[in-house]
């Protein structure tokens, strides 16, 4: 491991980083993880994780043997049962929920919209016709409850959350009631980071005579869930963030087993339907958590959380989020010792416990920042209007390589306040020699791809 450029041996901070992942019980498996043998430093895990190498071996093997040498025997033998099969590991792994309620479906938004439709259907008071969703949940989720609500003739109700922060119980109390139906929210704030009270929250939803969607899509893999315990109703969430599915990977639905007999999900297809291959008239579900499906599943696409959720089976979400929990201390302190003191502002909770495992700081030169950043292969990513979120993935993320992205970081601000930038050079284990600084032409969009605005995954 090199020093980073600039960082003397003797630096607390460096030497607390090395201490760090000298003591880390998860350290071992970072090796599991395509590029992390180099000095990029990566944080971007919340919105894409790293592959594993076994992925690799696992998808040239479905192509050779799989797919190749069974062809389309290998729906009878296998695929028709993935997407329940992967379901219930990922419930049992990570969701604490009971098999038979997870399947591996749709893409999040299609998920999220057959949840909150499915939601609304089991609701049978005609007085209830009101949706309630914050004003800063992830665009994809307000979307679609305003688009909803339209359909339906419904009344959306507004809770004003705090960016900096999240949903709170008291403001789910004051704004769910009788003429509640639904409640959409999702259990970590995709800007703040703010951990969102899941079984209190469900609790007074309930209370309120409601049901609840959860979008668990920065919360799957990387804090603890207890969907059962908590007697969610509905969850939904992505695969490609901690559960290192792969760009695009199919989401996940979770239906609370009291709901399945009744389930009435608006996008009726031929997977769903019971005697799928009798190609029947007319649509008849099929019984249980197979009915939420509609097409034909997108089995290639589920082919790498596998990996990773052998992973959080032999590790357990316990030590992952105890991992995640100072990884994002140590963020915290890199963040008090270098960039506060340059005007950052912090818009994460401090409190461990109401924080998941990313952080978001905020400052106006961020904006231009981050393609800076990127070509220096240092990845966080950028939430308007001048945020940068620190994703920290607990399985792959060292603390060294946390140190390096903060101070590459700290340096380009250091380099804006003496007017003349200069990112540090990272010296690579691979070939040893040095990057160099950026470019002026280095700094701007490279390959077409706009590194300052938001990239189109949560």
């Amino acid at each position: 491991m090199s020093i980073p450029a600039g960082t003397d041996a003797t630096d607390t901070l460096w030497r607390r980083a090395l201490d760090l992942d000298a003591a880390d019980p998860l350290a071992g498996y970072r090796d599991h993880f395509v590029g992390t043998d180099t000095d990029l430093s990566y944080l971007d895990g919340n919105s894409l994780g790293r592959p594993l190498k076994r992925t690799v071996t696992d998808i040239s093997s479905f192509i050779q043997d799989s797919w190749g040498g069974r062809l389309i025997r290998g729906w009878d033998e296998e695929w028709l049962e993935l997407p329940q099969a992967i379901g219930d590991q990922l419930g049992r792994s990570v969701l604490g929920a009971a098999p038979g309620q997870t399947i591996i479906a749709d893409s999040t938004t299609v998920v999220l919209y057959k949840l909150i439709r499915a939601a609304l259907a089991a609701v049978t008071d005609p007085a209830r016709t009101e949706i309630v969703l914050d004003t800063d949940n992830f665009p994809t989720d307000r979307y679609l409850v305003e688009g909803i609500a339209r359909e339906e003739g419904l009344t959306l109700r507004w809770i004003d959350a705090d960016p900096a922060s999240g949903v709170t119980v008291e403001q789910v109390r004051a704004a769910t009631g009788p003429a509640t139906a639904v409640v959409v929210l999702s259990q970590i704030a995709y800007r703040s980071g703010f951990l969102a009270d899941l079984p209190a929250i469900t609790a007074a939803v309930h209370d309120a005579g409601a049901l609840v969607v959860w979008d668990l899509c920065h919360s799957a893999g990387s804090v603890e869930i207890s969907l059962d315990d908590a007697d969610v109703d509905f969850a939904a969430g992505c695969t490609y963030k901690y559960l290192n599915g792969g760009p695009g990977s199919p989401a996940f639905a979770y239906v609370n087993n009291r709901h399945l007999a009744g389930l009435q999900q608006p996008i009726w297809g031929w997977m769903g339907r019971k005697d799928a291959f009798e190609m029947g008239p007319g649509y008849e579900a099929a019984p249980g958590i197979r009915g939420f499906l509609s097409g034909t599943p997108a089995i290639f696409g589920m082919l790498a959380m596998r990996g990773t959720l052998d992973l959080i089976e032999e590790v357990g979400m316990a030590a992952l989020r105890e991992k995640s929990q100072q990884l994002t201390a140590f963020a915290l302190e890199l963040f008090d010792a270098w960039l506060a003191p340059a005007g950052v502002q912090l818009s994460t909770p401090r409190d461990p416990a109401l924080r998941g495992s990313h952080m978001t700081v905020d400052h106006p030169a961020f904006r231009e920042m981050t393609a800076a950043l990127w070509d220096q292969d240092v990845i966080p990513d950028f939430r308007a209007p001048q945020g940068i979120r620190i994703g920290l993935s607990p399985l792959s993320t060292s603390f060294a390589e946390l140190y390096r992205g903060v101070a590459a970081i700290r340096e380009l601000l250091s380099g804006q306040e003496s007017g003349t930038p200069h990112p540090p050079e990272v010296t690579s284990e691979v070939g040893g020699e040095a990057t160099g600084a950026v470019t002026g032409e280095a700094a701007g969009v490279a390959g077409g791809f706009d590194k300052t605005a938001d990239v189109p995954l949560n």
